[in-house]
């Protein structure tokens, strides 16, 4: 499980460094942009861009107590997230 305060350093980083978070379900999410989640004290809304084979974007909500690690998408600011 991934804590609120976690996650909101990462959403609030400045600079801001894009991040993916690692599901129990072994899906991921990729956080390009802060605007791209919104954070509340238990589930996160996640934006997820259209695929090529998909005609909409749509947003994911998901729970805090399913996302497994965090880590940023450059492994230059790699750190242990667990």
């Amino acid at each position: 499980m991934i804590s609120l305060r976690k996650l909101v350093e990462y959403v609030s980083a400045e600079p801001f460094r894009p991040f993916r978070i690692n599901m129990a379900s072994r899906q991921s999410f990729e956080v390009r942009h802060p605007e791209n989640i919104a954070v509340s004290r238990s589930t996160a809304k996640i934006f997820a861009p259209k695929d090529d084979d998909e005609e909409v974007e749509t947003w994911h909500d998901v729970s805090l107590v399913l996302m497994e690690s965090i880590e940023p998408l450059d492994r230059r600011f790699a750190r242990d997230e667990g």
